[in-house]
């Protein structure tokens, strides 16, 4: 089984990597590149959703993505333990009408040995705002180093 550093058990530096490094994946939006962090058969709860293994992480992420475009996100430590990791997160996005909304939530992860994730525990709540509104305007992909994270953000 392939490594993903940084492995556990995690220090505040390298859950922050953790964190970051799921932050950017997201934010490139490629399911099958995204699937590779998490074990073949990893098990998430996300709002309704349980996908299990990866090809259905795939097929999640793949109808994520046709439902939410534009799609921004940014995620902050919380907590962590050993090989468990806690995150906050918002995400920008507008559905094909192209009204607007801001996703903001709690993940809780947990990592095997070689630094996939096993589990991934997400609830989620969509606010409808403007486009004045909106706070995460770069290009698509990672957030660019120089912009603020949630906390700099008043979120």
């Amino acid at each position: 089984m392939p490594q993903r550093p940084p492995l556990p058990p995690f220090t505040r530096d390298t859950a922050t990597q953790k964190v970051r490094a799921a932050e950017d994946g997201w934010n490139g939006q490629n399911p099958e590149k995204i699937a590779l962090a998490y074990t073949p058969d990893s098990i998430w709860r996300n709002r309704a959703d349980f996908p299990k293994g990866r090809a259905e992480i795939i097929v999640f992420l793949t109808q994520k993505w046709q439902r939410e475009h534009d799609y921004r996100l940014i995620k902050e430590l919380w907590a962590y333990s050993g090989n468990r990791i806690s995150v906050r997160f918002a995400y920008e996005w507008r559905n094909k009408a192209g009204e607007w909304y801001r996703s903001y939530g709690n993940e809780n992860w947990e990592f095997d040995e070689n630094g996939l994730m096993k589990f991934r525990f997400a609830s989620i709540n969509d606010l409808a705002i403007t486009d004045a509104d909106r706070k995460f305007k770069w290009p698509s992909g990672p957030r660019p180093a120089g912009h603020p994270g949630l906390s700099e953000l008043g979120l």
